[in-house]
């Protein structure tokens, strides 16, 4: 076990959604060994006032699960500005590694430490990636990131910079998550899935924590949240029912979902009125919005559960409409990656009509470029 890592003692099980199987946070197991779907977090705390440093995700330590300190990068407390008098924006991108997956990486690697492991293993389009490779530097944890083979370089450089390897998968996100999760079956292995592991979505969670307290102890009538795998959709969820449950907040906001036009199988599944997705998998077309672009979401369930139960919608843009609202952030003095404009974009097609709502600007757009497609680095074959 690394110096100065806590003992296991306090730590909250791990429970399967769908038929209730435990399954205790130090089992290496990464999914429900009953039916191999993700897992949630038996904690249920009780929000109170945030006490810390204003500019800190530590500010909401006490809901939080236990983490192995000392490897805050400096992560959370990202400012809200406005775009028009009914629109704001968080601006997660400006996080350590510039994006908002910082917020889910720090207690994931966290655990991990806390655990004594020493071997991490993340798939990602990019993002994720990056974020659980520095955590894991910052920690002193090898790293292995497999990511899809058109990856943005910028995205496979950074994660490099960190120490980790990289291995470029053939073929699209969900092969690389399918190369990933046999990797992670191998001993010794921290599967850092920032979709089946929940201690990252009690991480994203802090995202409307900070927003709740930005506003003045309230929250906007719509939360406006990119979804690809659910991560941040999830998090604002739970945030949404701890502030609703204590009774800080007089009702739920709705939830609207943005997804891009090309990928979009939650966005088809709630327009026929579904509970979960298609059993046959269809074909995903290229997406600037590589961070999105996932056709078969594992969590899917819970996130068209969490749309529905907020009155809130599911929404498409189209890739003529990505660059657009890119270049209309940058001219207002944001410079955004693709995905991260998304809810930008549907925005300005009118998604929320006049409602107060908040958009999260989730990546830097240094991490990609303009919203123009990126040249696809050489393969690497998994396990090389």
């Amino acid at each position: 076990m690394p110096p100065d890592t806590p003992p296991l003692t306090g730590l909250p099980d791990r429970l399967c959604p769908r038929d209730g199987t435990r399954v205790p946070l130090a089992d290496p197991a990464w999914c429900c060994p009953a039916c191999a779907g993700p897992l949630d977090l038996d904690f249920h705390p009780r929000p109170a006032p945030p006490a810390g440093p204003a500019a800190s995700l530590w500010r909401y330590a006490d809901i939080l699960p236990p983490a192995a300190p000392g490897i805050s990068l400096g992560e959370g407390g990202s400012p809200l500005v406005p775009l028009t008098e009914r629109v704001s924006a968080k601006l997660d991108f400006l996080m350590p590694t510039l994006s908002f997956k910082d917020r889910g990486a720090v207690l994931l690697v966290g655990l991990a430490r806390r655990l004594g492991v020493r071997e991490v293993l993340a798939d990602s389009s990019g993002n994720a990636g990056t974020s659980v490779a520095a955590y894991c530097a910052r920690a002193g944890l090898r790293c292995t990131v497999y990511v899809p083979e058109s990856t943005s370089s910028k995205k496979t450089e950074q994660i490099a910079a960190h120490g980790a390897r990289v291995v470029r998968v053939p073929g699209d996100r969900e092969a690389t998550a399918r190369a990933a999760r046999t990797a992670a079956d191998e001993p010794g292995v921290f599967y850092a899935s920032h979709v089946f592991h929940p201690y990252f979505t009690q991480g994203t969670k802090t995202y409307t924590h900070e927003l709740w307290e930005q506003l003045g102890g309230r929250l906007p009538e719509a939360l406006v949240v990119p979804v690809g795998n659910g991560t941040l959709l999830l998090g604002a969820h739970l945030a949404i029912e701890e502030l609703y449950g204590a009774g800080l907040i007089p009702r739920r906001p709705a939830l609207h979902a943005v997804q891009a036009e090309a990928v979009s199988p939650l966005a088809r599944a709630w327009r026929e009125g579904l509970d979960d997705l298609y059993e046959e998998d269809i074909p995903a077309a290229p997406s600037l919005a590589e961070g999105i672009a996932i056709p078969r979401p594992p969590r899917a369930r819970q996130i068209l559960a969490a749309v529905r139960a907020t009155g809130g919608a599911f929404h498409t843009v189209p890739e003529s409409a990505i660059g657009p609202a890119q270049a209309d952030l940058a001219r207002r003095g944001l410079y955004v990656e693709a995905t991260g404009v998304a809810c930008w974009a549907a925005v300005r097609e009118g998604a929320v009509g006049d409602a107060e709502a908040v958009v999260p600007l989730c990546g830097a757009g240094l991490k990609t470029g303009t919203a123009a497609p990126a040249p696809a680095p050489r393969a690497e074959a998994p396990g090389t």
